[in-house]
């Protein structure tokens, strides 16, 4: 068990669910600010120096700063990452994915953080840091697009919702978009792609049960596979197939599938009822 097993048996319970929307609205209220009065997203901005000066609200409310300013990419990005991060809490369960996300926020308070203190100590005054530029949570939502990709690789989205194109592939243009911004964007830019990248390579590196790569766990697997091999040939030759819903890969080329270690049997299972099957006993 590792630790996000242990966290989540002690305090699991306080867990948001449904994180997403609350996310999303965010976004929704932080651009219709925008859209109203512009002029009170100064009072939202994550400030290091306001914030030790009492304006403590800004830990918070700057998850309301829109990542974008037009209507068209607001809409796109609303129905983008409520589809991928609904699956996603679904895939992990609320405990989980709330860790990420808020982990996410936090390491980027920690950057924004670091990098106040830097310039104070190389200019010796507070430099305002939306002067340079401001801190949204861009960065940590294009992280869930990112932990997506790597559970679903062979996952197709319509990409626009016209062009069918696989979640990996995306996953390598977003990873050289997040490079270009990198070189070519301010400071502030830079470290938040560099706090949301560390949130995901922590978080998947943390929470990890390495022990699956040793010769015994190996060993094992390939057993089981040997094992499993000839009882795993359906119809028109297909290799995997729902307990649930008999679909196979044949069906659709997107599914995802996985044996169910709390089942009693070898009872294999799509992604869209893994999750929520009753198990067999």
């Amino acid at each position: 068990m590792n630790w996000l097993d242990k966290l989540e048996r002690k305090i699991g319970r306080f867990a948001i669910p449904n994180l997403t929307v609350y996310l999303l609205a965010g976004y929704i209220i932080g651009f219709v600010t925008w859209y109203l009065m512009p002029q009170l997203l100064s009072w939202l901005t994550l400030e290091p120096a306001l914030i030790l000066r009492g304006q403590v609200w800004r830990l918070i409310s700057w998850v309301l700063i829109p990542p974008a300013t037009d209507l068209i990419s607001i809409i796109f990005l609303v129905l983008l990452y409520y589809s991928l991060g609904t699956a996603l809490e679904r895939t992990w369960g609320s405990f989980r994915y709330n860790v990420y996300i808020f982990s996410g926020i936090f390491f980027t308070v920690i950057a924004v953080f670091i990098l106040y203190g830097v310039f104070y100590l190389l200019y010796g005054v507070e430099v305002p840091l939306s002067s340079v530029g401001l801190v949204s949570t861009n960065y940590i939502t294009m992280s869930i697009f990112l932990a997506f990709a790597a559970i679903y690789p062979d996952m197709e989205v319509l990409l626009y919702f016209i062009l069918p194109i696989k979640m990996k592939w995306m996953a390598l243009v977003y990873a050289a978009m997040a490079l270009y911004y990198f070189i070519q964007g301010n400071v502030v830019t830079r470290v938040a792609i560099a706090a949301s990248l560390l949130n995901f390579i922590i978080f998947f590196l943390s929470s990890r049960n390495l022990r699956r790569f040793g010769p015994k766990e190996t060993a094992r697997k390939a057993k089981f596979k040997r094992q499993s091999a000839p009882h795993m040939h359906y119809t028109n030759g297909a290799k995997h197939r729902c307990a649930v819903c008999g679909r196979t890969e044949l069906d659709d080329p997107c599914l995802e599938f996985r044996f169910c270690s709390k089942c009693n049997g070898n009872y294999e299972y799509c992604q869209d009822h893994l999750f929520t099957h009753e198990h067999v006993k």
